[in-house]
């Protein structure tokens, strides 16, 4: 539980450490894998937004964002609106996360992406930032999230009263928002302090059906909450200069077993986004690995007409998530049919909420056992699963997907990062735009302006 204890702090110096490394990594030349894995996650994200933009917790983020008006200083992605940071911050990082599309950081347990991107993207296009600083601010913002996350030591998924997908995404947010107002080292700290002041965030999204306020929690509240911090010292408000070592912090207030010296570890040396994962699969993060097996068990010749028995086994503290779920997109049992049935799955099949209702689906599930198994959950590489397969025949197949793909032991390479992208961004925005999207992200630093992506898809929107 979290310590609640006063006598919690951070070394002195903490917070003046962590400010002066925001107010340095707008000019800072990324060395070249961590900006490849950065423009990766980028083109990710975008598509997560844009592709996110036509779902329910999209639709319902737009059309909020629709009505409240204000001066036109972000783009709305997927949308023809223009409103002010924080708006299109709020906007963006619902839509991201409006399905199970965007990236993870399984030791910050948060998801970076649809509050990083999404906060640096609306204070850049703000400032008419270059797509260098733009791009060091997402990296940055990786960075801070990360590491507060981490420097609560939470124990597990569901040991903290305070969500950690919640609290890593407000301060990647912040992180990348402050390092795009060209802040003093008092400034930057400022901005920290009213980004503790903002968090907030409880587990019980995993009961959200609808994916709707689980997208705000994990991605809109934390973008938004970010960049106001950002904003609102940038507009001359000040703040406490102490908030991770003083008395009554960051660590006192939302710490399980606190690690304060995560917080500056290698900060500026060794980068956070290296170990964040892209998902292959557009569905919850903990059936990544069943899908994997699945298709490794098609390619050894599985007859689906002939399955008897499938035993799904899955980490016992991530099996609770995905367990019979009702939503297609986060539904281990219904992803493994559909996946088996069809030969592979989809965006579009991983979210048809009629397949659910398929007699073909159901009679596969009715042939399903979840296994809760302590092993996988302190297995490494995290996030295994094992499924294990036997036919009428007396035939027996088994895969241990033991390094998912697209995470740091088995990452996804560029091609297939863009064939992911394009296939979510061509049914929205059409393949020309698409393609012009995606390659002015490989070639980011060439930006003067990064208000020039969002020129590229103008008058695109096809659906």
């Amino acid at each position: 539980m979290p310590a609640n204890n006063p006598d919690i702090r951070a070394p002195a110096g903490t917070t003046e450490t962590v400010a002066h490394y925001l107010t340095s990594v707008a000019s800072q030349t990324l060395q070249e894998d961590v900006a490849l894995k950065t423009k990766s996650h980028l083109i990710d994200t975008l598509a997560a937004m844009i592709s996110g933009s036509r779902l329910k917790a999209g639709q319902l983020a737009t059309g909020f964002i629709a009505t409240q008006g204000g001066t036109p200083e972000a783009t709305v992605w997927g949308t023809d609106i223009r409103t002010t940071a924080i708006n299109a911050a709020l906007a963006n990082g619902m839509t991201a996360h409006a399905d199970e599309t965007d990236d993870s950081h399984l030791e910050g347990r948060f998801h970076p992406g649809c509050a990083v991107v999404p906060a640096a993207l609306a204070v850049g296009e703000r400032q008419a930032k270059s797509g260098s600083a733009v791009l060091n601010a997402i990296a940055a913002g990786y960075d801070i999230g990360a590491r507060f996350s981490i420097a609560l030591g939470v124990s597990g998924p569901r040991t903290s009263t305070h969500s950690t997908h919640s609290l890593g995404a407000l301060f990647g947010a912040v992180g990348a928002a402050a390092s795009l107002m060209d802040f003093k080292i008092t400034e930057a700290a400022s901005a920290l302090s009213y980004a503790i002041q903002q968090a907030s965030g409880i587990a019980y999204w995993e009961r959200d059906s609808e994916h709707v306020e689980k997208a705000f929690d994990f991605g809109g509240m934390g973008a938004r909450n970010g960049v106001s911090a950002a904003m609102m010292v940038g507009a001359g408000m000040t703040g406490v200069q102490d908030p991770l070592e003083g008395k009554l912090n960051y660590l006192s207030a939302f710490a399980e077993d606190a690690d304060a010296v995560a917080l500056t570890s290698e900060l500026g040396s060794r980068f956070e986004i290296m170990e964040a994962s892209i998902k292959k699969w557009c569905v919850g993060s903990p059936i990544q690995a069943a899908l994997d097996a699945a298709t490794a068990l098609l390619q050894q010749g599985l007859d689906v007409d002939s399955i008897d028995q499938i035993d799904l086994i899955m980490p016992d503290d991530r099996l609770v998530i995905v367990d019979n779920r009702d939503m297609p997109d986060v539904c281990l049992q219904h992803l493994v049919a559909v996946c088996l049935l069809d030969g592979g799955l989809s965006f579009e099949t991983s979210h048809d909420q009629t397949r659910m209702a398929d007699p073909a689906v159901l009679d596969l599930r009715e042939k399903m056992t979840a296994v809760p198994s302590p092993e996988l959950t302190i297995a490494r590489p995290a996030r295994q699963a094992i499924l294990e397969i036997r036919t009428r025949d007396g035939k027996s197949y088994r895969h241990h997907t033991k390094a998912v793909r697209g995470t740091p032991n088995n990452p996804m390479p560029s091609r297939e990062v863009q064939a992911k992208a394009l296939d979510l961004l061509e049914p929205i925005i059409g393949m020309t735009a698409a393609t012009s999207l995606v390659d002015a992200v490989w070639n980011l630093e060439k930006l003067n302006d990064i208000n020039v992506l969002s020129k590229i898809i103008k008058g695109a929107h096809v659906a």
